[in-house]
Order: C-alpha cells, then structure tokens, then sequence
C-alpha cells in the first residue's frame, strides 16, 4: 500500500469517526432542546411554578386545559428512596466481589465470576421486574406478615441486583489500574494483603469506584419496568421500607399513553422526563468532576 492510499483510508477513517461523533452530540442536544420545548410547558403554558412542582404533593393534573394540581414530590422522593437503599445494598457486595476478583482469586474471577457477572448485564428489566413479582414480593410479605410485599424494599432489592453489575466491573477495572508499585511497596513495608488492600489498594482506586456508584445510581434513577413492577405504585410517601410508594419512572410509565397530548396531564408528564434527563445530566457531570479529581491525585 502506497503513501496515497494510506493517506485517504486514514482520512476517511477520520471522517467517519468524527462525523459520528458530531451525530451523537446532536441527537443529545436534540433530545434535550424536545425535552426542555415539551416540559417546560407546564410553567410557560399552565403556569405553574417550579417551587410548586418540585415540593407539593398534591397530583391532579387536569386531563383537558389547565387549573389542577401537578406536585411531583411524592414521585421524586420514592426515586431518592429507592435509588438510595439499592445503593446501599449493592455496594458492599460490589466492592466485595471486584476485590475477590481482582486481588483475592484472580484467576477464578476472570474465568467465572467475571462472565456470571457480565450475564447479568445482558437480562431484560422485565425478568428481573418478573421475578421480583412472583418470587420477592410474596417473600417479603409472609416475611413480614403484610397483606401486600409491594414495598420500597421490594424495588430496592431488584434495583440492587440490577446496578450490582455495572458497580462491580467499574470498581474492578479501577482496582487493576492500581500499579502494581504500590502492592510491592506496601508488602515491603510488612503489610499483609488486607492492610495492602484497605490501606493502599481502595483508597488509590476511589475515584474509579466513585465512578462505578454513581453510574449505578444513574442507572437506578433511570430504570422504570422492573421497579414499577414491585414498589406498589401508590401515591404516598413511603413512611417506611416495607411501605408501597411509587417513583418517576413508573408514574411516567403508567400515564404517558393516557394522557391527551398538549394537556395539562401530558405537559407534566414531560416535565418529569425533562426532570430525570436534568438528574441524568448532574450525574454526567459529577462522573467528570470524579475522573478529574483522579488525575490530580495520580
């Protein structure tokens, strides 16, 4: 191959993977600009203020003109709740099982666990959603003596499991970017490998496993099927874990098709989707934040 050729294949190379790039950043700037047109509507067109959607519990939009009552608090808040004790139960785990992986038995962690863990990636919400219904919830109710197991707790567990994946495989590959420099020094200082682990290893890795925890609680925020399947979908603010409440997802999920489009219903509907795609955005940008306080610290 001559000068020439190579030249123009290096070019076109080039072109597609920057025209691709430009496509990617326009579909998202598109996706926001339709999502900030459609949701704001709810305070330029019904005239509602921000402070009244984010803090009022009172949800009774109007399903043709305008004058109800579009307070997405109870949603907002059963998101947090859930979102937050799925993490709190999936990270000990996670950080548990990327340590076996990568300093305990590697060999066995790539060979078996590894994979085990990549298969849970690749299930559909749905089946976790399925068997969270038919399996989990009636545990947790006979568990618990309660009439119903739809429960804060009941979509905490299946949301666990469902970021357990994306928070483990991140905490790895930041534990196995430690240099190995730092292993060595710490044994030779009379470490033992816990010392070496907790003292040298996690602290060293922290921002990567930073990272892991907060894509898995984007991904907790954003997941809808399997956790509406199981929380109840009761309009009230979980007075406890074992309490039914309901979240944004769900409440878009469950309403999005009945509602008439240009309503005062429909227009809160997609205040909530610009909501989420905002928590979206602030999650970005603190995984950025993270990996540049990484650098800094290498």
């Amino acid at each position: 191959m001559n000068k020439a050729d190579r030249f123009r294949k290096e070019t076109l190379g080039r072109s597609l993977v920057t025209l691709a790039g430009l496509f990617i950043i326009l579909l998202t700037l598109t996706i926001g600009a339709f999502l900030v047109y459609r949701g704001s509507a709810t305070f330029f067109v019904d005239k509602h203020n921000i402070f009244e959607f984010l803090f009022s519990s009172d949800w009774e939009p109007a399903q043709q003109g305008s004058g109800g009552k579009v307070g997405a608090a109870i949603f907002l808040v059963g998101s947090i709740f859930i979102s937050g004790l799925a993490l709190l139960i999936a990270l000990p785990f996670s950080i548990a099982a990327a340590v076996f992986m990568t300093e305990i038995s590697p060999n066995f962690g790539n060979m078996l666990l590894q994979p085990a863990i990549e298969i849970f990636v690749g299930i559909p919400s749905v089946v976790y959603g399925w068997v969270g219904l038919t399996v989990l919830v009636p545990w947790i109710a006979k568990v618990f003596s309660l009439a119903y197991g739809y429960s804060v707790l009941a979509g905490a567990i299946v949301l666990a499991v469902m970021i357990f994946p994306t928070i483990t495989s991140v905490s790895a590959d930041a534990i196995r970017s430690v240099p190995s420099e730092y292993r060595e020094a710490a044994y030779s200082l009379g470490s033992t490998r816990w010392q070496m682990i907790y003292k040298v290893i996690l602290p060293t890795a922290a921002p990567g496993i930073l990272t892991g925890v907060v894509l898995g609680l984007a991904r907790a925020f954003g997941e809808a099927l399997a956790v509406s399947m199981v929380i109840g979908k009761m309009q009230a603010f979980p007075t406890s874990v074992l309490s039914p409440t309901t979240n944004l997802t769900a409440e878009i999920t469950a309403d999005m098709g009945n509602t008439t489009t240009g309503s005062e219903w429909n227009n809160a509907i997609w205040s909530m989707a610009l909501l989420l795609f905002i928590i979206s955005f602030l999650f970005i940008l603190l995984i950025r934040l993270i990996g540049k306080v990484g650098n800094k610290t290498k």
